[in-house]
């Protein structure tokens, strides 16, 4: 048996001793999924900045096709096509504000992940758990194709497919395929496919579920399987553009970025592409014939095709825009998928909420009006009245709402303030304000960044492992 074999077993195993409770058997999820010969094909890849620390780790683990910038440990893990992006760390001297508590940190923060196996994943934020401020911990977890870790310390969990954790700390759950959750802690639960669940303590409480025919044409999950479904459809047809793009040593951007603006050499551009100030393009981002306005970005696992984003527009890890116009300040969430043709183009006002995890796949044009709140399936004008809701009518809400398969608790005003002002932050934090010398974010802070490539074993029973390799400044 080769240690890539061995290493694996060891992981199934330590996070079947987290899940025994819910008797949940991880082992048939990971086994075959990804076919031992592509561990030793890909290299990983570190971003040297200015703008951010240096201590990269890698102990005992298989890192292939990954990313890593902050600074990362990782001890006997497999990443697969991961990205673990640290820029928003806190560093040394931050304090950490907590249920009206101030926490200083002792040290910069770092992203450990241990015993784990990540395939496709996106890390990224900073740990919201204020019991170990200085340490993003990933540790005992299996997490499946294009889920989302965003400042969520997970331990002893298994995340299916296409689900996201947000600002959530897990121990010892089952998060269903393109679940999303974002629930302050969570222990021992078990989230079923298609939830999505935003709550925040007694103030409110949003929870909707994809019927189960809808979720099975998207994604689904057999065991020993790649995920299946529209979903995978759709970026499997779109692969051979990345692997051209990271068979590249050195590549032009296809287009130029206008001032401000950071286009990451490992994302894909094709036709008729523009992107505008202050704009964010992460790696893995693929962009055809998009119109990018001032101040908008494309994050991790993002497809912006077709379509045109008027400005400071976010559209958030593994959201999909494809036949579209989407007015100014419109938020996209997590993998959601928003999908018109040619025949059927999608409009949204400017403002609206794009709940994470929507599934916009139209049979017929449709325009969302400006300021709305929009969850769940939609395929017509019908659907969206069912699953739309004006953010002034949200922010009158008090105490139990429902509509279709959405019900809602707590305080709407509350749920919308909040809402508003995270993407606000998120835009200051992506460089969208950026003046010319003041307000710099990640645009700014990506345009000078230099990529260092390492290799594991290509042969021997050490093959598809990485050395032991610490890189400090």
């Amino acid at each position: 048996m080769s240690a890539l074999n061995r290493l694996v077993n060891r992981i199934i195993d330590r996070v079947n001793v987290n899940l025994r409770e819910p008797g949940f058997d991880v082992g048939p999820y990971v086994r075959g999924v990804i076919p031992w010969a592509k561990f030793s094909r890909f290299y990983a890849f570190y971003g040297l900045t200015f703008h951010h620390p240096l201590h990269f780790h890698f102990e005992h683990s298989s890192i292939a096709g990954s990313y890593f910038l902050g600074k990362c440990i990782v001890d006997h893990s497999v990443l697969y096509k991961s990205d673990i992006r640290g820029d928003e760390l806190k560093a040394r001297g931050d304090v950490f504000h907590h249920s009206g508590l101030e926490i200083p940190l002792h040290d910069d923060e770092v992203i450990r992940i241990k015993d784990s196996f990540l395939v496709k994943n996106l890390v990224h934020n900073h740990s919201h758990d204020p019991e170990n401020p200085e340490e993003f911990l990933i540790q005992n977890i299996v997490s499946l194709h294009y889920a989302n870790i965003h400042g969520s310390p997970v331990e002893g969990s298994f995340l299916g497919p296409f689900s996201t954790v947000d600002l959530t700390t897990l121990h010892d759950c089952v998060i269903g395929t393109f679940a999303y959750v974002q629930a302050g802690e969570l222990a021992h639960h078990f989230v079923p496919d298609g939830r999505i669940w935003i709550r925040y303590g007694d103030v409110f409480d949003f929870c909707y579920q994809f019927p189960e025919e809808v979720l099975k044409r998207y994604v689904y999950l057999n065991p020993g399987e790649a995920p299946k479904g529209i979903f995978m459809d759709f970026v499997e047809r779109r692969k051979p553009d990345f692997e051209k793009v990271f068979d590249m040593v050195e590549c032009k951007p296809a287009v130029a970025a206008a001032h401000g603006a950071a286009l990451s050499r490992y994302a894909v551009v094709r036709g008729q592409t523009r992107v505008s100030e202050n704009v964010l393009v992460a790696q893995r981002a693929y962009l055809e014939d998009a119109w990018l306005g001032v101040g908008s970005n494309a994050q991790e696992n993002c497809y912006i095709i077709r379509s045109s984003l008027q400005g400071k527009n976010i559209t958030a890890h593994g959201g999909k825009v494809i036949n579209a116009r989407l007015g100014e300040g419109v938020f996209v969430g997590f993998n959601a998928f928003l999908h018109g043709t040619p025949e059927c183009h999608l409009g949204i006002g400017k403002g609206s909420i794009i709940m994470p995890h929507t599934i916009i796949d139209l049979k017929e044009p449709l325009e969302v009006p400006p300021d709305h709140l929009v969850w769940g399936y939609i395929q017509d004008a019908k659907d969206l009245a069912e699953h739309s809701l004006p953010l002034a009518v949200m922010s009158t809400c008090e105490g139990e709402f429902r509509r279709g398969a959405m019900r809602f608790e707590g305080s709407g005003s509350r749920f919308v303030s909040g809402f508003q002002h995270r993407l606000e932050h998120i835009l200051e934090a992506n460089g969208a304000y950026f003046d010319g010398s003041k307000k710099k974010g990640h645009a700014q802070k990506g345009q000078h960044i230099a990529f260092n490539i390492i290799q594991p074993y290509p042969e021997g029973p050490m093959k598809g492992l990485y050395p032991t390799i610490d890189i400090c400044p």
